[in-house]
């Protein structure tokens, strides 16, 4: 056995955080890994092909840690099986932190595999309990914003998950680290036992660095995909928008109005066209992910004073209830108007007397809630018909689907219909306000 020097767990620290940045990468870059680690919900034969991604490049860094002189630095188990806990639940890290004892078992380190098996489960209760996205943003460095971390806990008081993920990790090494002092010669658990107190103490604060490492590469080409799966979305919005939102059978209805009011009321056959004008320009221009609820709001006044012409102001009446301290808060770029239309052509349209679209918006603690509500026919016996893409402009389901993207379960969207009393949509998003430039 060769003696572990201090000098040698000093080298062995800063190498490892390059051999867990590099498996990480690497694993990313398949493609195989990627559709199986991103998806929503794996089969049991997926997540065991998942789980081979893993353990045999770690299986053989375990082995060569053991065979190779001085190179401990390759045998990341620790982080790892704690990672498989947080992502893929206690019982496939149990499995994953036996089959990565293997070769330690194999050369006399037996307490590894009962070790490796207690970790998988406790760090896989953990996951259940810390939720996915602070697994995600997780991060071994304090917040340095002190006055952040303090106002967002005295205005919400809760249990900082982030944290005490950082201090379960820190523990689990330190016993460990004890579990291999008491039972050292001869060897039957692997780990750094350094001589000088600062050093261990860096062992220690090293391991929840390590899974933080691994989680930010991933967490970043997580991100990446979403950005991707956000820009699909929102292409496929603006050639819903062109191709359903502004048909032909808009355009000639419109432009019917402003003929007909070009005789008797110029001005206002003038301030249609400039109101249609706004509405194609808006699509046609390329968008940004989010835009200030004011603009949101903007663009679509134009779209309801133009029905207001068509339906007359006896049929369609519009009515706002809006926070102003909710015109800066960012949301995402044509997010109203489909469900405005909605109310319109499903609600109002089939009631002969017409009626009233209300839009409200108002913040409730940090989340904008926006509801746009009707008193129309209802849905009827439609099983949330609004949910489906149908020819109602880009579509609820679109709508739906880009906050799914854009926030996760952080997002929050409702349909409350009663037949022949109306319709209310609600959607809750966290609320970032906007900072010019």
């Amino acid at each position: 056995m060769i003696a572990v020097t201090d000098r040698l767990i000093l080298i062995t620290l800063l190498v490892k955080l390059g051999v867990v940045a590099s498996v990480a990468s690497v694993l990313a870059s398949a493609g195989s890994f990627r559709r199986l680690f991103f998806a929503e919900q794996r089969s049991s034969r997926q997540t065991l092909a998942l789980l081979a991604f893993f353990l045999v490049p770690l299986t053989l860094g375990v082995w060569i840690r053991l065979v190779v002189p001085n190179f401990l630095a390759a045998d990341i188990s620790f982080s790892a099986v704690i990672l498989l806990g947080l992502l893929l639940g206690p019982g496939w890290a149990m499995l994953g932190g036996i089959v990565l004892s293997g070769p330690a078992v194999y050369h006399h380190e037996y307490l590894a595999l009962p070790f490796n098996a207690a970790l998988g489960l406790a760090a896989g209760m953990l996951g259940g309990f810390v939720e996915g996205e602070e697994i995600w943003s997780f991060t071994p460095f304090i917040d340095l914003s002190l006055y952040r971390w303090v106002r967002r806990n005295l205005r919400q008081p809760r249990i900082d998950r982030q944290i005490l993920l950082l201090v379960l990790i820190v523990v689990m090494e330190m016993i460990r680290d004890y579990i291999a002092h008491l039972y050292s010669s001869p060897p039957r658990l692997f780990a750094l036992l350094a001589t000088q107190p600062w050093l261990q103490a860096l062992v220690w604060l090293s391991a929840p660095i390590d899974v933080g490492i691994a989680l930010k590469v991933w967490n970043a080409l997580r991100i990446e995909m979403k950005l991707e799966e956000q820009k699909r979305l929102l292409l496929e919005a603006r050639l819903d928008a062109l191709q359903r939102q502004i048909n032909p059978h808009f355009l000639f209805n419109t432009l019917n109005s402003i003929a007909s009011l070009a005789r008797m009321k110029p001005e206002l056959a003038r301030e249609m066209t400039v109101k249609l004008a706004n509405i194609l320009r808006a699509l046609l221009k390329d968008h940004d992910t989010y835009v200030p609820l004011r603009d949101e709001l903007s663009f679509t006044d134009d779209y309801l004073d133009i029905e207001v012409v068509r339906f007359g102001s006896e049929k369609l009446r519009v009515e706002k209830d809006i926070d102003p301290r909710t015109l800066a808060v960012l949301v995402p770029s044509i997010l109203l108007q489909p469900l405005i239309e909605n109310s319109i052509k499903h609600g109002l349209e089939p009631r002969l007397s017409g009626g009233t679209v209300t839009l409200r918006s108002r913040l409730e603690k940090d989340s904008l809630l926006i509801e746009v509500s009707d008193d129309g026919v209802g849905m009827g016996n439609k099983p949330t018909s609004g949910l489906r893409r149908t020819g109602a402009g880009i579509g609820m389901k679109n709508v739906q689907e880009r906050l799914e993207v854009l926030y996760g379960n952080r997002a929050r969207f409702s349909i409350v219909s009663n037949p022949g009393r109306g319709t209310l949509v609600s959607i809750e998003i966290p609320a970032n306000l906007f900072e010019a430039p």
